[in-house]
């Protein structure tokens, strides 16, 4: 008996998607550096990640001599939450290697976007989400915080109506806004929005980061902005506090 395949009912269909991913841009091959690295960036922030996909790139690493053990990074990032699912950008034997991980081998960037990809990478390994520029919503806070306390705004806004103490943290995928000191931590566009600000009307900080790029107290703020109404916003890779007029 012969059954037409036209005649039978389909369960299911292949459409194509367009997801967000994190892009982890390697520019070391030693996994030892790597993981004191995550670890220290991601000791405030546990939390940070959420069974996030992940990509990594791999032309920092194109040329390195040593081998890259796949299997030991995976390990590494699946401890901090997120899902190694693809790879890029790197060498044949990278890429076969990374195969037989079980990764993905994803296409390169376009020329277009390399131009952006330098705002990825703050340090020697930088973990950021490309995501697009859209209205966000926002989550609004109207309790002081304490020292040790932190508030993360993910996939939106945070406004905060009272004072952040030193030692407290603010985090937001978007703007922070702050209609009172601040004088902890605050850090806008966490997973890679370079277009996020941070508004203050009295501007004490003990760090300031946008899209990964960071100021802390070791750099005294000028006294056009300490202690007085002002706006931290990026201008390529340098990180501008100015006055709000």
């Amino acid at each position: 008996m012969t059954v037409t395949a036209g005649l039978s009912r389909a369960h299911f269909d292949f459409k194509s998607a367009s997801l967000p991913v994190v892009a982890l841009v390697l520019k070391t091959s030693d996994l030892a550096v790597l993981a004191t690295e995550l670890a220290q960036r991601l000791a405030d922030a546990p939390g940070f990640f959420d069974q996030d996909p992940v990509l990594i790139d791999l032309v920092g690493v194109r040329d390195a001599q040593d081998p890259i053990d796949f299997a030991a990074l995976t390990q590494l990032l699946r401890q901090h939450r997120t899902l190694p699912v693809a790879v890029r950008g790197g060498s044949d034997a990278q890429m076969q290697a990374a195969r037989e991980a079980g990764l993905a081998a994803a296409p390169d960037a376009a020329p277009a976007r390399a131009e952006a990809e330098p705002r990825e990478v703050v340090r020697e390994v930088e973990v950021v989400r490309e995501v697009p520029v859209a209205a966000l919503p926002a989550v609004v806070v109207d309790k002081p915080l304490r020292s040790g306390q932190q508030v993360y705004a993910r996939g939106a806004d945070l406004i905060v109506m009272a004072m952040v103490s030193f030692g407290a943290e603010v985090i937001a995928d978007g703007n922070i806004h702050v209609y009172a000191p601040l004088r902890g931590r605050a850090i806008a566009g966490a997973r890679g929005n370079t277009d996020a600000r941070i508004f203050c009307t009295c501007m004490e900080p003990q760090l300031v980061s946008i899209a990964g790029i960071y100021r802390t107290t070791e750099t005294e703020l000028p006294d056009n902005v300490r202690g007085k109404p002002a706006q931290v916003r990026l201008d390529g890779e340098k990180l501008l506090i100015e006055p709000l007029a």
